[in-house]
């Protein structure tokens, strides 16, 4: 988002999807996402899923 100088507000009225549940999204509190969503977010950002997923081991 900071590479494209968008705001959470400016992607969430793209998206279609409330601007809290990307923000959960942003921070990383949430446990799944739906396929479509993560289109639609990358579609909007010009970016491919690895480029906004992280994967962490549970320990």
């Amino acid at each position: 988002m900071a590479d494209r100088k968008m705001s959470l507000k400016e992607l969430s009225e793209k998206v279609g999807v409330a601007n809290v549940n990307l923000s959960k999204m942003k921070t990383g509190k949430i446990s799944a996402i739906r396929f479509s969503t993560l289109e639609a977010i990358c579609d909007v950002l010009d970016c491919q899923p690895g480029d906004i997923l992280e994967y962490k081991k549970d320990d």
